[in-house]
């Protein structure tokens, strides 16, 4: 009985772990080749796993979409976001959320840059769950950059009159411009010029600032 517990506990871990390894490649492939260019075969032939094996885990290519996604949300929480909440709130974990970001891109996490600004850019004139899963994530993401936003000018490191949204939406702009640019001419540079923009546009501390 014992054996047999500890043979589907096994069988259970092989699976999971077979799951992951299928849906980070199918993240990583989608920015190279889109979402929609997803297929059981392709990414049989990335993985070296047979087409039986793969449709075992998804009932739909629908479903293998959604599952990258996931698999990207959860790639980019631990490369950009997670590092970053360790600085504390305001413009400290801004500028890191930031600079995460960008090492996330020269580091090449995905083979094509930001898996977001690629699936955005694939999907914005579609419509369906994928379209509102990316939306969602991608919505989050503004929301955490306004939220220390707003704690900055709270604190002081921003002038009171700051705009949260006008100012995510700039570092978002920086951000999306940089990834596009070294995606494209390769060149470190641009990652560079996006730092220095968003420390410029960082600072501006409300000159009644205490101390």
């Amino acid at each position: 009985m014992a054996t047999s517990r500890t043979r589907k506990r096994r069988t259970r871990a092989d699976g999971e772990r077979s799951y992951q390894l299928i849906v980070d490649a199918a993240a990583r492939l989608a920015t190279i080749e889109g979402l929609e260019g997803l297929s059981i075969g392709r990414l049989a032939d990335e993985i070296g796993m047979s087409k039986s094996g793969l449709y075992a885990h998804f009932d739909s290519k629908q479903d293998l979409q959604l599952a990258a996604i996931d698999a990207a949300e959860a790639i980019y929480t631990s490369e950009v976001v997670a590092p970053a909440m360790r600085a504390p709130e305001g413009v400290q974990r801004l500028e890191l959320l930031c600079e995460r970001y960008l090492s996330y891109v020269a580091r090449g996490v995905f083979p094509g840059g930001c898996f977001f600004a690629a699936t955005a850019a694939e999907w914005d004139t579609r419509r369906g769950p994928v379209l509102e899963r990316v939306r969602t994530l991608l919505d989050g993401w503004t929301q955490l950059l306004e939220t220390n936003v707003r704690e900055a000018r709270k604190q002081g490191d921003l002038q009171r009159d700051t705009d949260p949204h006008q100012i995510s939406f700039e570092l978002n702009a920086l951000l999306h411009e940089a990834n596009g640019h070294y995606l494209l001419f390769r060149d470190t540079a641009a990652l560079d010029r996006a730092r220095t923009a968003i420390r410029d546009r960082l600072a501006h501390p409300d000159p009644n600032r205490p101390g």
